[in-house]
């Protein structure tokens, strides 16, 4: 099997499984998730939004994966090429879950699949066991995108009520400054898709007058790495786990991984407290 990734979650997914040997082509995104790749000297491809039939046909794929986000118009183009595709479009826990089952099936690791799902479960109901015993339920508003303000996909907020939170809006729906102001979260958490984790938190908060806001206050705002919590794969739990400590820092202290980054309080209110 000779298969083109169109995603990193899609690559995440076949190093877990441990057949990345099937792969003959990846993102250049795919790399920087998964850094072994690197030492396979793939070719590198666009990704689901932007590739090309040409690109694709130089390889010869025998299956090209695709997944969110995706270009209709891109996605059109190879159904017309001939080419034989695999299109993912999860939206929840339970459909990433099928994703990989899936994908294990193609890639004749069935058995791995299932190990993998069923550690991501015992992993996400460890956290909601222990952050049920939490005090309190913060509200947690979750931004995918900045321009326009894009609330995070439904697994996000399936993982912060996991973590203890409740989910500020609508999963995935486009949203303005000043509906984030009036409701007023406990938590700001910003993984802006692409950006890594160099959302740039002080400037972002103070352009939209949120200084006032109690996660401004409070020093509650954060950037997750992009990669934790927009990749539906099972680098989720590295998420989940930036998820608990920014939301219940009391239980999970510790928790977090290296690629949590908290505001630096800059607004003058703050300064004369």
């Amino acid at each position: 099997m000779r298969i083109i990734s169109l995603q990193p979650s899609i690559s995440v997914i076949l190093a877990r499984l441990g057949r990345l040997d099937a792969l003959i082509a990846c993102t250049r995104y795919c790399l920087d998730v998964v850094p072994e790749l690197r030492e396979r000297n793939l070719s590198i491809v666009h990704d689901s939004w932007t590739t090309t039939t040409d690109e694709l046909a130089a390889l010869a794929p025998d299956l090209v994966i695709a997944s969110v986000p995706y270009r209709q118009e891109s996605l059109t183009a190879i159904l017309k090429a001939g080419f034989p595709v695999l299109a993912l479009a999860p939206h929840s826990l339970a459909d990433i879950y099928a994703d990989i089952r899936l994908i294990a099936s193609i890639a004749n690791a069935r058995n791995q699949g299932e190990t993998i799902i069923t550690e991501m479960q015992s992993t996400i109901e460890d956290v909601r066991r222990k952050a049920a015993t939490a005090a309190d339920r913060p509200w947690v508003y979750c931004e995918e995108w900045g321009k326009p303000l894009i609330h995070s996909q439904l697994w996000v907020k399936e993982l912060i009520e996991i973590a203890g939170g409740r989910f500020l809006g609508t999963p995935g729906g486009v949203t303005d400054a000043k509906t984030i102001a009036a409701a007023n979260p406990d938590i700001i958490l910003m993984a802006w898709c692409g950006a890594g984790d160099r959302v740039p938190l002080e400037q972002t908060a103070s352009r939209r007058g949120w200084n006032h806001l109690n996660a401004i206050e409070n020093a509650r705002v954060y950037c997750i790495a992009d990669e934790l919590l927009n990749t539906p794969a099972p680098t989720l739990l590295e998420g989940l786990r930036a998820l608990a400590s920014a939301i219940h820092p009391e239980l999970f202290s510790g928790h977090a991984p290296g690629r949590l980054r908290r505001i630096e309080i800059q607004a003058e209110e703050s300064k004369l407290k």
